[in-house]
């Protein structure tokens, strides 16, 4: 009884609150929670005729048969790849620009720098894609720069060693100010006293990096460290779509775009769904040891 009636006072005082998060709360219902339930397909032979309901089962008839795929090891081997590279390059970058940004003193110049390196985030990945391919091409303008450089000219998307650096090269471009606008909250956080003591004590401006701001926001990079290994397998295959081409296939091709192919494309949706129900297991085993090896060394975890 205690228990219902406090739940009721807290109702009636924060009743609009609960009202704004309703339509959230039916957002996550509707299209988050309400359709894993279709998630048991990866465990039959779905025929849309028959539906959920009437499509026989055929246990781990699809995820053995994704094992045993001749293309199994090169498309977790790309997706790894790509993955492991985005986050070598793309994790550090808006740190460092944040970093970097935070010691600048004219406030007019820093919003200038701050809204140019946010405006790429807004551009579609289309466009970006298409202008990527532009300049890529034979006649286009990075084969300009190497040729005025005394380089070749060379058509860079039709070589597969060359997928994975345009690739994770044009993310980095496209996201690290968007990125860096997290860490620059976090540094508006740490106290200014901080700071003055350690001036006081002759630190110089790297030492105050070092010792003062970099502690400061340690448990944001963390727990979006460990947000990002948990996502490591779920690429977007929306980037790769666009780029990639028969020729690159042995580097480009990713568990996403696999999935694409043999879900959507071939209409076997009970073998695209196994595969998308392995990403996800994984991507929660990643996100499981990270958090678990975060909590050892820094005492730092998301949960």
């Amino acid at each position: 009884m205690r228990k219902n009636n406090t739940w009721k006072r807290d109702f009636q005082r924060n009743k609009y609150k609960y009202l704004i998060f309703l339509p959230v709360f039916t957002y996550l219902i509707v299209f988050c929670y309400k359709p894993m339930y279709g998630a048991v397909i990866a465990f039959q032979n779905y025929r849309p005729a028959k539906g959920i309901i009437g499509s026989p089962w055929v246990g781990l008839k699809n995820f053995r048969d994704f094992f045993n795929d001749f293309y199994f090891p090169r498309i977790l081997k790309n997706t790894l790849l790509l993955s492991t590279y985005s986050i070598l390059w793309g994790f550090p970058i808006p740190i460092i620009f944040a970093l970097l940004l935070n010691e600048i003193t004219s406030t007019r110049f820093k919003r200038i720098i701050q809204t140019t390196s946010y405006l790429p985030h807004f551009i579609s990945l289309v466009v970006v894609c298409s202008l990527i391919k532009q300049f890529a091409m034979t006649d286009g303008l990075i084969n300009d720069i190497v040729e005025l450089l005394g380089g070749e000219r060379t058509p860079i998307l039709q070589y597969p060693g060359n997928f994975r650096t345009v690739y994770v090269a044009s993310g980095v471009w496209q996201q690290f100010g968007w990125n860096s606008i997290i860490y620059l909250a976090a540094l508006s956080g740490i106290d200014v006293a901080l700071y003055e003591a350690a001036q006081i004590d002759g630190a110089s401006r790297f030492q105050r990096v070092l010792h003062v701001t970099l502690p400061g926001i340690a448990p944001t990079i963390v727990m979006l460290l460990i947000l990002r290994v948990g996502s490591m397998l779920s690429l977007g295959s929306e980037k790769v779509l666009l780029l990639y081409n028969t020729a690159t296939y042995s580097t480009a091709d990713i568990i996403a775009t696999y999935t694409y192919r043999k879900g959507l494309v071939e209409a076997n949706f009970s073998y695209g769904t196994a595969v998308g129900l392995f990403n996800s297991v994984v991507n929660v085993i990643f996100l499981v040891l990270m958090n678990a090896l975060s909590k050892k060394i820094s005492n730092i975890g998301l949960f």
